[in-house]
């Protein structure tokens, strides 16, 4: 029986996905969770697996296409069948290449204002009332010519570039990157708090299993994976900091999902560590190294990406003391963390030097007031202190 390949939702309120490239030809013989295609989303551009063995046929949508979430645009079908003669979508509803965003022949509206008489996504509507944008001046690419949230951002980047001869036009990665914390900045209403934390014994902990780890199985164990841990396990007892705003109510996760901030080629991606605070350190080790290596190769999965609850960004490595992070909604908050350096102060009374660290906690002010942003923190930085506290699963060398 022929099995359909369909434009898949990878995210919530997703109307297209863009057909990044096809990983097999036309013809080859593909076996189940073989990567299939490559589909670009508001996130991130991420492999898309088929969903069973058989041969690729049929293909419809050229390397480009902006495509409607759920049509069909290919086959896998078995030796000597053939897709079904009905399988032609609509002309509506074909997948085409993606075309920039033009004027339309008409007149201009006033600036800062929005019309409401072009076909549009709710997305695509809200976006251009947040931007200035009159909605008839975009072609739209979905159904039917409607404008879609991709079309008004698109619209919208293009203006800003034809402002400059000499602008950079930016990678996939780096424009999704541009929007993402463009549209975070403007809408969620963002409040920080900054704690400096003794870092000695978490440098200790590090120091006692490290080698372990690495003998047993064969991965560097790292600070930003103990503090995955720590973070995760915090959270546990901190339930509306692991929450996410929808809409007009808050959504309490079940999981403890962390992202981790992974420095990419133009831009920086978000990993999840699913259940982190039930994992032990080499776990979260072997996933680290295995997404790292995955997001800097271009080839996470959509799961790589998806359904994160908070977000771990440490710059330390690059000697950076301390910043400010931007929150990815739908999550309520992120970690920016510092370096670990030697600085001197108050010990008994006297001065002294010890290993700080500091700790930048973003969190949306819609979700989590700052009496519990500051109960976590202070919490998170508690368990900075003494780590074994809450690392009941490893054992002490």
């Amino acid at each position: 029986m022929a099995i359909s390949v369909v434009m898949p939702a990878l995210e919530m309120a997703q109307e297209t996905g863009k057909l990044i490239a096809w990983l097999k030809k036309e013809g080859d013989r593909v076996t189940k969770g073989e990567p299939l295609l490559e589909i670009e989303t508001d996130k991130a551009v991420m492999e898309v697996e088929a969903a069973a063995d058989g041969i690729l046929t049929g293909i419809r949508a050229e390397e480009g296409a902006v495509i409607p979430v759920g049509q069909t645009i290919a086959w896998l079908v078995r030796p000597g069948e053939v897709p079904p003669s009905d399988a032609e979508p609509p002309e509506s509803g074909r997948a085409r290449p993606e075309t920039k965003p033009a004027l339309a022949v008409v007149e201009k509206a006033p600036a800062g204002t929005v019309t409401t008489g072009a076909k549009a996504s709710p997305k695509a509507r809200r976006l251009a009332k947040e931007r200035g944008v009159d909605l008839e001046q975009i072609r739209g690419s979905g159904p039917d010519g409607a404008v879609s949230a991709e079309d008004v951002l698109s619209f919208v980047g293009t203006q800003v570039a034809s402002t400059s001869l000499d602008a950079e036009s930016l990678s996939v990665v780096g424009r999704l990157m541009a929007e993402r914390t463009t549209q975070s900045w403007t809408s969620v209403p963002h409040f920080f708090l900054v704690r400096d934390v003794e870092a000695g014994a978490l440098q200790q902990v590090r120091d006692q299993i490290a080698l372990q780890v690495e003998e047993t199985h064969g991965v560097k164990l790292t600070l930003t994976d103990l503090l995955v841990a720590l973070v995760a396990r915090v959270l546990a007892n901190h339930p509306r900091m692991n929450s996410s705003w929808a809409g007009e109510k808050i959504r309490v996760n079940p999981d403890v999902n962390i992202a981790i901030a992974i420095a990419v080629k133009d831009g920086v991606v978000g990993a999840v560590i699913r259940n982190s605070d039930k994992a032990e350190l080499a776990e979260i080790a072997i996933q680290r190294r295995d997404l790292t290596d995955r997001a800097r190769a271009g080839r996470l999965r959509p799961t790589d990406i998806s359904d994160a609850t908070f977000t771990l960004s440490n710059l330390g490595m690059y000697n950076v003391d301390a910043f400010t992070a931007i929150i990815t909604p739908p999550q309520a908050a992120i970690l920016a963390v510092g370096r670990i350096s030697d600085r001197v102060v108050p010990v008994d009374g006297r001065p002294g030097i010890r290993p700080m660290m500091t700790l930048t906690l973003s969190s949306d002010h819609r979700v989590v007031d700052g009496a519990r942003a500051a109960t976590f923190l202070n919490d998170l930085a508690n368990a900075i202190r003494d780590p074994w506290s809450l690392l009941h699963t490893q054992q002490r060398s």
